[in-house]
């Protein structure tokens, strides 16, 4: 039974969980808040760009779309019953991550964090936080099929050990400036 939950909670996640990390790859691009600031600090900073929110999204919506195709055969290796992603669903765990993470941004700065400064909580939960919001508001019949109260305990303690072990090996590939 637990190793059906973290599948489920693992599979269900994985469109919101990987937009981050494709938008730090795709990285650059035009800052989102356009080097605005309030109260003597940026809104967001370099780091939130609009081409890696819409790469991000993107990545993840066809990493859904994908997994639909692998559902059967997933479902069937695993012994487990793993969901399909309706298309608002996948739009709204991969646009919810990003909107999560921008939002996260924002409160680092307003708590004068510098980019990249570590936020202990925030940072590993701001992207599930979004994501769960925005696709439980889109597609709530979708969410609350897939997101049992059980799924989202699983969600919730996993995500911040794999957001700690990912940014760690991110952080030893070069990929990312600090390792949180």
């Amino acid at each position: 039974m637990i190793g059906t939950l973290v599948a489920t909670a693992f599979w269900a996640m994985l469109p919101a969980y990987v937009p981050n990390n494709a938008a730090v790859l795709a990285g650059g691009g035009r800052p989102i808040d356009g080097g605005r600031e309030w109260r003597g600090a940026r809104l967001l900073g370099d780091g939130k760009t609009w081409r890696g929110t819409a790469v991000g999204t993107l990545v993840g919506v066809l990493l859904a779309l994908g997994l639909n195709a692998l559902a059967d055969s997933a479902s069937a290796a695993l012994g487990a019953e793993l969901p399909t992603f309706a298309l608002p669903a996948a739009f709204a765990l991969a646009f919810g991550a990003m909107c999560g993470d921008i939002g996260a941004s924002f409160l680092k700065r307003r708590s004068g964090r510098e980019r990249g400064a570590a936020f202990p909580g925030l940072d590993q939960l701001d992207f599930v936080v979004g994501a769960l919001a925005l696709v439980f508001l889109v597609d709530t019949d979708w969410a609350l099929a897939v997101f049992t109260p059980s799924v989202l305990a699983v969600v919730l303690v996993m995500t911040p050990v794999l957001h700690v072990v990912t940014n760690v090996g991110a952080y030893a590939l070069g990929v990312k400036n600090e390792p949180w």
